[in-house]
């Protein structure tokens, strides 16, 4: 009988059932929309990920039925589970907001500006975060740090420069690969990502260490300053493969494949992790069994000039027709469509 118990949730007035243990982040989730707390280090398949970025943070105004209290401090969504009755603030909270704006603050305190030239620039979750709680200056007038971009591996650069600590590509490592060569080395503001001395990031899954940087820090080398993203077009395909799904999406530009990347749900996390034979070997068409255009979001910089269908449809058609003042412009409509 105790896996039917569940705990009625409000999140923004927002009602929500869910089951014990789960955190006010994925309670979030299921209701979906803006009251969803963003999240920079949270990555619902990498076990122990979260607690580190503070972007999530939220405002539980009701402990639960039995102790209705309001929690005396903002909490880590991604952190805390929800209790019964419990009611949380997240976008309808003024001091939920403002705290997100300061945590924008310091993420952005050492991280450069450099979008124009950055592979992670269209998408890239700190550039969303940035517009929608960044200020428009910073009161930080100190040296910043700054790191030399170092190669670890053959196909993965890391520039540290734009790192923001988030520990993923760690736990990606630690998780999925069998030998771990890479960590955080030092502490305080002295902390940063470095593989061991004369060892290289060398097996089967570190590529997805790109795909997991909720940043520009790992960028995969094949693809680096080929093309912007919004430039692309992504497909949806899949091989037979022996180590992975093989399931992935491949960005076309024309007729090549300039890349290959897992497939990414709604908040941005891999649905499935791939090999790097999927990721850096197989870039031509005949590789994959094509399935079709990836669906992206129109609120998405991607989804510049992507359309789901080209041809407009009749009744438009003929209303563009019967617009025409004259036999010129009712030519010219014709020539135009199909």
């Amino acid at each position: 009988m105790a896996e039917d118990v569940r705990f009625k949730v409000s999140i923004d007035g927002i009602p929500v059932d869910v089951a014990p243990g789960t955190t006010i982040l994925n309670a979030a989730r299921l209701i979906g929309g803006d009251v969803v707390p963003p999240a920079m280090c949270y990555y619902s398949k990498l076990e122990g990920s979260g607690g580190k970025c503070r972007t999530c943070l939220v405002k539980v105004s009701k402990g639960s039925e039995k102790d209705p209290r309001p929690m005396p401090k903002l909490v880590a969504s991604c952190r805390t589970t929800v209790m019964d009755g419990m009611e949380v603030q997240s976008i309808t909270s003024a001091e939920v907001l403002e705290a997100r704006k300061g945590v924008v603050e310091m993420l952005l305190i050492n991280h450069p500006l450099d979008c124009p030239i950055c592979d992670q620039a269209g998408e890239c979750h700190l550039q969303d975060l940035s517009y929608e709680h960044g200020l428009a200056d910073t009161r930080y007038e100190f040296e910043r740090r700054t790191f030399d971009k170092i190669d670890i591996g053959d196909k993965i650069q890391l520039h540290m420069t734009r790192c923001i600590l988030c520990y993923r590509c760690v736990f990606v490592a630690d998780q999925l690969t069998p030998q771990r060569v890479h960590g955080i080395l030092g502490r305080g503001d002295a902390a940063e990502i470095s593989t061991y001395i004369a060892k290289a990031v060398d097996n089967e899954f570190s590529g997805n260490m790109i795909d997991v940087c909720p940043v520009g820090a790992l960028t995969d080398k094949t693809f680096r300053f080929k093309n912007r993203v919004w430039f692309t077009k992504p497909v949806e395909a899949h091989r037979d493969c022996p180590t992975c799904s093989g399931k992935v999406t491949l960005w076309y530009k024309g007729e090549d494949v300039l890349r290959v990347t897992a497939r990414k749900d709604t908040y941005g996390e891999a649905e499935a992790f791939i090999c790097n034979t999927c990721r850096f070997e197989n870039k031509a068409t005949s590789d994959w069994i094509i399935e079709g255009p990836r669906v992206v979001k129109r609120t998405s910089v991607i989804s510049s000039n992507h359309y789901e269908q080209l041809n407009p449809p009749p009744v438009v058609k003929k209303n563009l027709t019967l617009q025409a003042a004259n036999k010129e412009q009712f030519e010219r409509i014709e020539r135009l469509l199909p």
